[in-house]
């Protein structure tokens, strides 16, 4: 019944995003903001649930907990840093119910380690640090860096090429590691070379010396890391590019 009272109020709402509701929240509207925790409280009783190991309902401590993180979440919540609102609040309500176990009596005496036990099926839950919007964001961010450089090693490895070994050969000084930038570039602007790339699995020297003011002996003594920074700027890398726009700032 309350997740399908949640549905109506969506339905409702339908013109309006959960973002443009929260916003109107938070410019004073309590009677909406009463409407969407009632409709939430399912998600609520879930995101409780899923710390505490059992069934939730309304009358427990534990809930009441959540439905004060809910509203935390609510006021705290600002669309800009690029994070859902649910997503958000399902962090901050098991935060706070974390903190909330950890402070009964019976659990006082815990070690650290048996403490940390009341989280391992929580993989939000191990944010240490006063929650909020900025830091949940670099958590995502952290994430999604992790995300991104695996699905990197993975093209990597059709080339032959590792992690390790881009970090044990990449250039030492700094115009060596322009110089090959330069070459980077100027391939995958190439619409054949970067074919040749993609499809060879190999770095195109001899078509890339008469494009570059650069010697065939820098150009293979930098292959791998050449390859690997074209196929960065191939690729939809967020964050390795700004790895790349750190190198040549420097």
């Amino acid at each position: 019944m309350r997740l399908l009272l949640g549905l109506l109020f969506l339905a409702k709402k339908k013109k309006r995003t959960l973002e443009e509701t929260v916003h109107r929240i938070q410019q004073g509207d309590t009677t909406l903001q009463n409407e969407l925790i009632s409709s939430y409280k399912p998600f609520i009783a879930k995101s409780v649930s899923s710390v505490c190991k059992r069934y939730i309902s309304e009358t427990d401590d534990e809930f009441s907990i959540g439905l004060i993180a809910f509203n935390e979440a609510i006021q705290k919540y600002d669309s800009d840093k690029g994070s859902s609102l649910l997503s958000f609040a399902d962090v901050l309500i098991k935060r706070r119910v974390i903190d909330f176990i950890r402070r009964q009596p019976k659990n006082q005496g815990l070690s650290l380690d048996s403490r940390d036990e009341l989280e391992e099926d929580s993989p939000q839950s191990s944010i240490e640090a006063e929650l909020s919007l900025d830091e949940f964001q670099k958590i995502k961010e952290a994430e999604q860096r992790r995300e991104e450089i695996i699905q990197f090693s993975g093209i990597l490895k059709d080339f032959g090429l590792s992690f390790n070994e881009l970090i044990e050969q990449s250039p030492k000084h700094a115009d060596a590691r322009k110089n090959a930038m330069i070459v980077a570039k100027t391939l995958v602007s190439d619409p054949e070379l970067q074919k040749l790339l993609l499809e060879k699995k190999r770095l195109p020297i001899k078509q890339l010396e008469d494009k570059v003011e650069v010697s065939r002996k820098t150009i293979e003594r930098n292959r791998k890391y050449i390859i690997a920074i074209s196929l960065i700027f191939i690729g939809d890398y967020i964050f390795l590019k700004d790895y790349i726009k750190g190198v040549l700032e420097t």
